[in-house]
Formats: structure tokens, sequence, C-alpha cells
């Protein structure tokens, strides 16, 4: 994506798209009267954002107004339209590809989309990760949904690259870091992302040693099964965990035999 696009998050605060209201001062058009203002070929910008605040809307409405090149010229009406709670799937997310990193991070964020067409969003901009820059990466760790942290936790530059310099270690370690404080993300999303082949050795660390995460007894599980964790902190965590479950996580655990072994040396009573 282009490095103009936008890379500062007062972008975001302060280009924020108006929900639709669920009130009206005046009385509802008929719907053909909707039609024709949706096909109106001189149909302004602030016509259609007025249009657009209407919550009532029939899905042919916002069909019609998607097909108004006019209109569309407009990146805020595109982005009203995408977000809008009654446009149809097929109109809101193929729209959706046209966007730049953080519209799309609003529409997915927008409490007026459907859950299905927030997932499809959030995979459009899961599959730019690899295109964006490190700006816009620590922005998206920082404000994206639940779903783009944890794929950031495992879209790691020092992974993907096969030369490695300190300043892509400490700028992929902050955007790591910075995912790991998103609000939005869960803690069954941390697991899935420790437990994924594509995990590091540098995310699971980074787990461990969380102060909020590494507190919480199922991801202290889930680090367990990984092949990262170090003898350190496995023998920590392994001694508040019950013999039945300690010897599961053991079976299908990817960590060294070596660390399996003296886990169960240490913890007598659960070998």
């Amino acid at each position: 994506m282009a490095d103009n696009e936008m890379s500062e998050d007062e972008s975001f605060e302060n280009e924020t798209v108006p929900p639709p209201s669920t009130a009206s001062a005046t009385p509802t058009p008929a719907p053909a009267d909707l039609l024709a203002t949706a096909a109106d070929p001189d149909l302004t910008e602030d016509l259609a954002l007025a249009l657009l605040k209407r919550a009532d809307l029939h899905p042919e409405v916002l069909e019609r107004l998607a097909k108004n090149a006019n209109a569309l010229k407009s990146r805020k009406v595109k982005i009203a339209l995408a977000s809008h709670p009654k446009t149809p799937r097929h109109v809101s997310v193929p729209l959706a590809r046209q966007f730049y990193t953080f519209d799309l991070m609003k529409v997915a964020l927008s409490p007026t989309v459907p859950a299905d067409v927030k997932v499809a969003v959030d995979d459009v901009l899961i599959s730019r990760l690899k295109t964006v820059t490190t700006g816009e990466r620590l922005t998206l760790a920082r404000r994206a949904s639940g779903r783009v942290a944890a794929a950031l936790l495992l879209d790691v530059e020092i992974v993907r690259t096969k030369v490695v310099d300190a300043k892509t270690v400490a700028r992929e370690t902050r955007v790591m870091q910075t995912a790991l404080e998103n609000p939005r993300l869960t803690e069954a999303l941390v697991i899935y992302s420790v437990l994924r082949p594509a995990a590091s050795a540098a995310l699971v660390y980074a787990v461990a040693q969380h102060a909020e995460w590494s507190c919480r007894r199922e991801i202290r599980a889930a680090l367990l099964r990984t092949e990262h964790l170090s003898l350190a902190r496995a023998l920590e965590f392994s001694q508040e965990i019950p013999a039945p479950l300690l010897r599961e996580l053991l079976a299908s655990s990817r960590l060294p035999a070596q660390i399996k072994d003296q886990l169960l040396r240490e913890n007598p009573a659960k070998s």
C-alpha cells in the first residue's frame, strides 16, 4: 500500500463515519422516491451521505446506490455504504476490497456492520499485512480487531525474511508487543496463535513473559504444548497444573523430550 495512505492514528479518530440514525425528523419517503434518489446521476456527496444515515433503507435502495457511478466517486460514500447495516453482503464485501488499509479497519470496527461482513473485511485486511508499512502495522496492532491483532502476532517479518538485522528485529518485536496489548485481543485468539505451527520462538517468549497473558491458566497450558517454551517457564507453569492434565499436555506437547522428562522429575507426584 502507498506510504501516504493515512499513516497517523488521528486519521482514524477524526474521520469516522457517523452511524445511521434510527430516528427521522420527516416522514419516510415512499420506496420509489428513495430508489429514484439513489439512482440520480446528479446525486451529490452530501445528499448520498444524508441518505445513508437512514437505518430504514431497503437493500434494493442500497444496491441502486452502489451502481451510481457519480456518488461512488466519493470515498466517504463508499465507506458509509459498506458500513450500512442493510447493505447486502454481495455489495459491501467487493466494495471493501477497493479500500485503503485504515478504511478497511474502520468498516470492520463499525458497530453497524453485520458480523459476517466484519469477518470478510478482516480477511481482506489480513491478506494485505505483508504489503503494509511498519507504521501501518503498528497502528493495526494497536487499533484493529482482535483477529487482525492475532494475525500480526504470526505475521512477523523476522520469520519471513532471510536477512535479519537489529532494526528489523526491533520493529517487529514492537509490532508483536503492541498487538498483545490490543484491547480486542482475546484469550482464545492468543491460545490459537501460540499453538499455530507458524508461531515463532519470539511470540512464545513474549506471551510467556507478558504480565497479563502469562498469568492465565489456559494460556499457560497452551504454552506448555509449544516447542519454544523455556525450561524455567515450563517448570513454573507446570507447578499449578493438576497431574492428569499435565500428563495429557506433555503427551501432546512439542517441547523437547529432555524438558518433558525434567518436568515429570520435578513433579514426582505427577509422574
